[in-house]
């Protein structure tokens, strides 16, 4: 595979996964256990969707296709999405969502963090201003595993039972592919990050009282390839209803 044909791929697993995740969020609306948390829900989906628009964005110029952002985002099917598994799995309870964002936040915070030293200096930009937002994700989520942890015998439960649900979709986050791999020694990819993510995952865990379960395991499924779970499709239903319904549509 060409470095261009890498780095496409790489590029929507980034922008699929933050939309996706932001799709998420939005189920929230008007849903959330206090009016300040849907206020913050809504604010990290903003913020993953501006990320996203960024990378697709990259992703249009690199294929010179005709097919803008908007394209990328609406009008491709299932099997063509590279999110993360871990993103596409359903809403559940706040217990859910607060673990899948905790895994996801501190994977996230480290890709970028590398990402603003790639030797694109494209990725580097967007690396640099998402950031930002990532750093406060992070400092959110780890807030709430805590909270939830350390809560009741309820918040307790709630979380133990969300982290053993969740879990077998982290190797997603802790193990790269030949793509990844390849981006990295050319100083564009940021590489595997998975010690370092289960290091801060396990002190979370510690200060929380949570257990820590052994490493996951790769699965038939795979995401990064187009190989989902059944929950993308119908999230992707919902989401990409108006754009296909009217797709002449100006607004």
């Amino acid at each position: 595979m060409t470095t261009d044909q890498a780095l496409t791929e790489y590029l929507l697993r980034l922008a699929d996964t933050d939309m996706v995740l932001a799709q998420r969020f939005c189920e929230w609306c008007g849903n959330a256990p206090a009016l300040e948390e849907e206020i913050a829900m809504m604010n990290v989906g903003l913020d993953l969707i501006g990320q996203a628009r960024n990378w697709y964005d990259y992703v249009a110029e690199l294929r010179d296709d005709g097919h803008d952002a908007d394209f990328l985002a609406f009008r491709r099917n299932e099997r063509e999405y590279r999110n993360l598994l871990i993103a596409e799995q359903p809403r559940g309870d706040y217990a859910v969502t607060t673990a899948k964002q905790f895994f996801f936040d501190v994977w996230h915070h480290l890709v970028l963090t590398r990402l603003t030293e790639s030797s694109d200096e494209r990725i580097a930009g967007i690396a640099a201003k998402g950031l930002k937002e990532a750093t406060y994700h992070r400092r959110r989520s780890t807030e709430w595993m805590l909270r939830l942890g350390q809560g009741t015998e309820e918040s307790h439960r709630r979380l133990t039972d969300a982290v053993q649900n969740l879990w077998r979709f982290t190797y997603e986050l802790t193990d790269t592919d030949e793509i990844e791999d390849q981006l990295a020694e050319a100083g564009i990819g940021a590489g595997n990050v998975g010690d370092v993510w289960r290091a801060e995952v396990a002190r979370v865990f510690a200060e929380a009282g949570l257990e820590l379960p052994e490493p996951a395991r790769h699965f038939y499924m795979d995401g990064k390839n187009g190989k989902h779970t059944e929950h993308l499709g119908f999230l992707l239903a919902e989401m990409q209803y108006l754009p296909r319904a009217y797709p002449d549509a100006t607004w």
